[in-house]
């Protein structure tokens, strides 16, 4: 079962049309990233003051739908597989009246340090945390 976070569509989410535009998906997204974390009871301040924070280094959605103003969606987050410096997440977007997938996304997101936006290790008892219970669908990678 992925992780969910449930987001309305405000009217400063929208173009003139009244259409969630399109870049506020990512943003769905990303609230959705930092609200799985703060589920699992870690804060990026938290990180940010141990010199580690996230980068995302790829992104690609596919959009199907559009979202309109008032919707109330549903943004799932999956972890797809794991390495020691980056985590890649499936995320979709789906409206929670009709359950329609509107868009779904890969999303790949780096470890660093804070100070010198190096490349670092994920913590490991996050990296535990986050794929407690996925089993051996989850892909891990060495590099």
């Amino acid at each position: 079962m992925p992780f969910q976070w449930p987001v309305r569509v405000y009217i400063e989410d929208t173009d003139t049309g009244g259409i969630v535009y399109y870049v506020n998906y990512l943003k769905f997204m990303e609230r959705a990233r930092t609200e799985l974390l703060r589920h699992h009871g870690v804060s990026q301040q938290s990180l940010a003051d141990e010199d580690i924070i996230f980068v995302v280094t790829h992104a690609e959605c596919d959009y199907r739908k559009p979202a309109r103003l008032d919707d109330e969606l549903l943004i799932d987050v999956e972890i797809q597989s794991v390495s020691p410096t980056r985590v890649t997440f499936s995320q979709r977007i789906v409206r929670s009246s009709d359950s329609v997938l509107l868009c779904q996304g890969r999303i790949i997101v780096a470890c660093v340090t804070a100070t010198q936006m190096k490349p670092r290790r994920w913590p490991a008892n996050l990296i535990e945390q986050l794929t407690n219970g996925f089993g051996p669908q989850l892909a891990v990678e060495e590099k």
